[in-house]
């Protein structure tokens, strides 16, 4: 069922707050009252399961499509910690800037970014993902002068720190899925969640926690359009040793899957014992129309 009130410590009763990450096109903040949809989104909850069981059942008939046919790609995460008397002006030019950086750089095969939702305890105020083809092109996209010139002249300017976290994963082998393009990618929200595994989860606990979750994520075709999971291979952030990337369909679907109780059990029998620390984030994703081209 969906909890009137969502207050799992790895996700702050804070989401009443989405905004465009459009760079340039930041809508209004919308206010949602979780008790008023309680009712309905626990029926919906209920349909998805039974959708999710019927999708999963399809694709395993097609030839094993989800075991055997994944494409490895890296994944980059950067959250930025701006400053309190950020203009509008100012935010969108930052936006701006990080989001058109695809164009001048080559390896970027997906963009999103936008203004972090919900409070968080180390006080992150945007979020950056990008995914790369491989790991050669994340490293010349640390290297590029063009990048660099970004960093210092529309970024750093703005915000007094940022932190950086990139992983190794995979994703179905299909153009659509791999460049994140068609209409499942054109709304939603982005899903970071970054966690720190006590030192003896690892080699069994810790990746049955992970396993747990992607198996879960998949249960829920219709509430979430993807997700990605790996450890985090960037020293600047070692505290975190793996990071999830989940992308929702919508601000009611990601309230519905961090509300239910399949994914709260799930977090407090399989995760809660064997972290140290968590920092979940999420911001609201719209379609990016031609002007920013």
């Amino acid at each position: 069922m969906i909890a009137q009130s969502l207050t799992v410590n790895p996700f702050p009763n804070s989401f009443l707050k989405c905004h465009r990450p459009n760079p340039g096109f930041l809508s209004p903040s919308v206010s949602l009252n979780v008790s008023r949809w309680n009712e309905a989104m626990s029926m919906r909850l209920s349909r998805e399961r039974t959708v999710g069981t019927t999708v999963l059942a399809s694709k395993e008939q097609s030839s094993s499509y989800n075991s055997e046919k994944k494409r490895k790609v890296v994944e980059h995460i950067c959250l930025l910690k701006a400053k309190k008397d950020l203009s509008e002006e100012e935010e969108n030019d930052m936006l701006d800037y990080l989001y058109t950086s695809q164009y001048q750089m080559g390896g970027i095969v997906a963009i999103s970014l936008g203004r972090i939702s919900n409070e968080n305890v180390e006080n992150y105020t945007h979020g950056v993902f990008m995914r790369f083809q491989r790991k050669e092109h994340l490293v010349k996209f640390y290297e590029n002068p063009f990048y660099s010139k970004v960093l210092k002249e529309h970024v750093m300017p703005y915000c007094h720190g940022l932190m950086n976290v990139d992983y190794e994963t995979e994703v179905e082998d299909d153009i659509l899925p791999i460049f994140r393009k068609g209409e499942d990618f054109n709304f939603g929200v982005e899903f970071v969640l970054l966690i720190s595994f006590i030192q003896s989860a690892f080699g069994g606990p810790a990746e049955d926690a992970l396993e747990s979750l992607k198996r879960l994520t998949a249960e829920f075709p219709s509430l979430i359009v993807q997700s990605t999971q790996g450890s985090n291979f960037n020293l600047s952030s070692e505290i975190y040793t793996h990071a999830v990337v989940i992308r929702l369909r919508s601000v009611e679907a990601f309230e519905m899957f961090v509300g239910s109780s399949d994914y709260k059990e799930m977090w407090s029998n399989k995760f809660q014992p064997i972290i140290r620390k968590q920092l979940p984030v999420h911001f609201s994703v719209d379609p990016v129309g031609t002007e920013i081209m």
